[in-house]
């Protein structure tokens, strides 16, 4: 069934009086902090599964491997790179809700999917590989979304929604993996919910619980989400409900060519931004239980707790970024934001003569005595192994992370992360202008996408054959070139109207 436009919807809500835009106003703020809510709602239903998916992995397909789990990671932002570019050209010709709500129904299917990954005989894993891989799918609305905000809110405004956004989408961070942490105690078992064919244990919940918030998303969208569009200036301009790019008449005052390189910049450093954090997310339950030796529920409750504690800290982070790049503008900010990531990174380099406990495997020659197995008993009686693998022949010669290096790497890459994140895309939405953005911030949205596709296969490739000392140092690489890149072409970086001197940069 498709979805109807009411007149009122579809009408200029610039009226010539006082009460008109005061309407058009306060509609046109209720609009956006649905769209934070979005974001916060995306965020959780990403979030609440991630430090889950690796032990879940191994639980249904035991013959599925840390290589295996940059793939399965990689396929949500897969999904999502293919969804961004169309969401955002669907948003460009008819109303926003329609894609969000097609979208966000994609989202709780997938996630429902998720739930029943255990009931195949065979083949599991690659079952996970293609639910994963349709929630990415469904999270393609962020690009409709920022599209959305960015077209809703005048330069002035924009920096300071653009980061209310990104700390709605910390906060579900927070969420996320404290509710995967809370619901850890419903354990592996979990029991059973027989009429349909559900067990309900720490690795279905979280999906179950997301499919419900993608419902009750879909419900604000429906009810209270509307068309609004203003200039630079915060000015009412004509909605876009049903016009493209190509037939909406632009004022004169906005006409001009958008800075291509500006806009190509943006893409790689958002990428790079992207790039470094799934490395982060991916690595960061397999790198704990090599390193600390931690069981699959230990793995998933600590990161739970270590993830929620960095989402308070980006919540702060953003409330600091929004008074700080008023003062000395979006770039530095960046610039600033990548440098503390370098750091984060660069501490997480092993160092030391300690090394990690190994996982040994039962050795068959005889002229070498079997060593008993590093392993804690599972409540079935069998026995869960913990350590570094043997199998990953660098755990027996690269020295341990240890647990401090571990968390203050985690402090660090909180601080830089979301600066970053918050700046590269507010920026972005400046060199474009007025416009609509929708395509635009679907390639946006898939760069990061693409990011986030390479970044979990390229680490956990490395991570598996080479260990975290080379891991690591090609991170450390890969965030200097970002660093010298906004150095390069810092003056390039400027909004649309500041371009044309139509605003003076503040």
């Amino acid at each position: 069934m498709s979805l109807i436009e009411s007149e009122d919807e579809n009408t200029p809500l610039l009226r010539g009086d006082a009460d008109g835009i005061e309407d058009a106003d306060r509609s046109r703020w209720k609009s956006i902090r649905v769209m934070y809510f979005t974001m916060f709602l995306s965020s959780v239903g990403f979030t609440i599964v991630i430090t889950s998916i690796w032990p879940y992995l191994q639980k249904i397909d035991n013959t599925a491997d840390a290589s295996f789990l940059g793939w399965v990671v990689a396929a949500y932002s897969l999904g999502q790179m293919v969804a961004s570019p169309l969401f955002g050209l669907w948003s460009n010709h008819r109303p926003r809700r329609e894609p969000l709500v097609c979208s966000i129904f994609i989202n709780i299917s997938a996630n429902i999917y998720y739930s029943y990954l255990y009931l195949p005989s065979s083949h599991n894993k690659y079952h996970m590989l293609l639910a994963r891989a349709f929630v990415g799918f469904g999270a393609g609305n962020v690009a409709v979304v920022r599209s959305y905000v960015a077209g809703a809110t005048s330069l002035k405004e924009r920096t300071s929604a653009m980061a209310n956004m990104s700390a709605c989408q910390a906060l579900g961070f927070i969420l996320g993996p404290a509710l995967q942490a809370a619901l850890s105690f419903i354990g592996e078992k979990g029991f059973p919910v027989e009429i349909i064919q559900l067990n309900f244990n720490m690795y279905t919940a979280p999906a179950l619980l997301a499919a419900c918030f993608g419902v009750i998303n879909i419900l604000l969208v429906i009810i209270i989400l509307r068309e609004h569009c203003v200039d630079d200036h915060g000015k009412q301009i004509r909605a876009i409900n049903y016009v493209s790019e190509e037939q909406v008449s632009v004022a004169p005052e906005v006409e001009g060519n958008i800075d291509l390189i500006a806009v190509l910049t943006s893409n790689i450093l958002f990428f790079i931004i992207l790039f470094i954090f799934a490395v982060f997310e991916t690595i960061s339950t397999p790198l704990s239980m090599d390193m600390f030796a931690w069981t699959r529920k230990e793995a998933v409750l600590y990161n739970g707790i270590i993830l929620a504690a960095i989402g308070f800290e980006s919540i702060i982070v953003f409330l600091v970024v929004k008074v700080i790049s008023v003062r000395i503008g979006d770039r530095p900010v960046l610039w600033g934001g990548l440098t503390i990531i370098f750091i984060g990174f660069f501490i997480l380099l092993p160092w030391g003569n300690h090394y990690p406990k190994i996982q040994w495997a039962d050795l068959k020659n005889t002229s070498i005595p079997v060593i008993a197995l590093a392993a804690t008993p599972l409540p079935n009686g069998t026995v869960e192994p913990i350590g570094c693998p043997l199998e990953q022949i660098w755990c027996q010669y690269t020295p341990a992370i240890h647990l401090a290096q571990y968390i203050t790497s985690d402090i660090l890459i909180g601080v830089g992360y979301p600066a970053c994140n918050v700046m590269s895309y507010t920026l972005y939405s400046k060199i474009l202008g007025p416009k609509p953005q929708g395509v635009y911030m679907g390639w946006l949205t898939a760069s990061g996408s693409g990011a986030r596709t390479l970044g979990p296969v390229f680490v956990s490739q490395v991570y598996t054959i080479l260990g975290p000392r080379w891991a690591f140092s090609l991170i450390c690489c890969i965030v200097l070139a970002g660093i010298i890149l906004l150095t390069a072409m810092y003056k390039r970086l400027i909004a649309f109207s500041v371009r044309y001197g139509r605003i003076e940069e503040g």
